[in-house]
């Protein structure tokens, strides 16, 4: 029966796994876990091709356990069950220790039955998923597991693995160091795609493999990007912690990520989020000019779209930044969801019909445009929350010259409460 090549050269000891030094190197806590024998339950997270089911199998290997394989798009509780009929058998000796893909995709019940065997040490549960396991596996499973996160493999750990793999099974086929170079950029840190890739391309060549056909297998082949998984969110928070930490090349990076994904929406609502959230008062025109940027976008549609959309990345990573609005806003939420509001005062309230001066409404409100400045002293806020602050001016150009202005028309004292 045919297997793949991943499967065929699959690591035996963890000295052959490539990557995961932070877990498997020397003094890594994995290590160190494994070597000891005392295997706890685990999950590992991380995303396609990085190690996790060689590792489980590693695992199971050098403690002399039982090894039973699931994947949590085709398991059922009966698969479950069956494994614990093994239970206390000459099959499982030494305990048996589940491997289970994808956990994320088990719901609550079927999650839970794997409890009781957990807590009492009949099974030893290594789970593995590709997204967040704190917000797919329920937290019975979760508060009974320790979380590794498995990282994409570097290049460089990359081309030891095509390389390898090409003295495999490569015989007097000629590569060039190009080609593997290619390869090892073009997976995206996922070892199995670069070894199929590899199988591909020995199996579709004659004496030689081209670089053509390198690039032409591995194009785009890099990109990890689920628009409703981790890849999008981190994708989107590095974006815009790069645009308010003003660092315009990495902003434009990410962006560029988004591009190539196709996800020019999350792109568009995110700058539009940050005009508002990270500069702010410091440049107020800059909503307008994104605004305007993401509409030409849109009439344009990819490629063009990426021009408009890169001239607003870049004018929100160089603009001034300020972060007032969204903490003055905050602030008086939190204040309005704790309770704290209090009735209106009696002159600011509507008296624009007949028996409003019987119940005292506006009486004595002033009208700010009958006085010099267009302003004078009154209390709008309810009593109890006179002389509340939400608002902090910035120390931008825009906020300053506001708060100055402001300073001097109340210095004059124009009139008392």
């Amino acid at each position: 029966m045919y297997k793949p090549l991943a499967e065929r050269i699959r690591p035996q000891t963890l000295y052959d796994v490539v990557g995961q030094t932070h877990l498997l190197g020397e003094n890594g806590i994995l290590k160190r876990i494994i070597d000891s024998g005392q295997i706890p339950n685990m999950i590992f997270y991380g995303p396609s091709g990085v190690g996790k089911t060689t590792v489980a199998s590693i695992i199971a290997k050098q403690t002399d356990r039982k090894l039973y394989k699931l994947n949590a798009t085709t398991a059922s509780i009966q698969d479950i069950r069956q494994i614990i009929d093994e239970l206390d058998t000459f099959l499982t000796l030494n305990g048996a220790l589940v491997y289970l893909d994808e956990i994320q995709y088990f719901n609550k019940k079927q999650q839970q039955s794997l409890l009781e065997f957990i807590e009492d040490g009949r099974i030893t549960l290594i789970a593995s998923t590709t997204e967040n396991p704190y917000f797919y596996v329920y937290n019975a499973i979760l508060s009974r597991c320790t979380v590794f996160e498995f990282k994409p493999i570097s290049v460089d750990e990359i081309k030891k693995a095509v390389k390898r793999a090409f003295e495999i099974i490569a015989d007097n086929i000629k590569y060039s160091d190009e080609v593997i170079n290619i390869i090892s950029y073009g997976c995206g840190g996922d070892v199995r795609k670069a070894l199929n890739a590899v199988e591909f391309l020995v199996s579709s060549a004659k004496d030689e493999i081209s670089i053509e056909d390198a690039k032409a297998v591995s194009q785009r082949s890099n990109m990890r990007y689920d628009r409703d998984g981790d890849s999008h969110y981190d994708i989107l928070s590095a974006f815009q912690k790069s645009v308010r930490g003003s660092d315009v090349d990495a902003a434009l990076h990410y962006l560029a990520r988004l591009i190539e994904a196709g996800d020019i929406i999350s792109a568009s609502r995110r700058m539009l989020v940050m005009a508002s959230e990270d500069i702010g008062l410091a440049y107020p025109q800059a909503i307008s000019i994104v605004k305007s940027c993401i509409d030409s976008a849109f009439q344009l549609g990819l490629p063009e779209a990426r021009i408009p959309l890169a001239e607003a990345v870049i004018l929100l990573a160089t603009a001034p930044k300020s972060n007032s609005a969204i903490c003055a806003i905050d602030a008086a939420l939190a204040d309005i969801r704790q309770g704290k509001t209090g009735d209106i005062p009696q002159h600011l309230k509507d008296c624009h019909y007949d028996g409003a001066k019987k119940l005292g409404r506006g009486l004595t409100y002033k009208y700010p445009h009958d006085y010099r400045y267009h302003w004078t002293p009154q209390q709008y806020l309810p009593d109890e929350l006179k002389g509340t602050k939400y608002y902090e001016y910035g120390e931008n150009k825009n906020e300053q010259a506001a708060f100055n202005y402001w300073q001097k028309i109340k210095s004059a004292n124009l009139t008392d409460l």
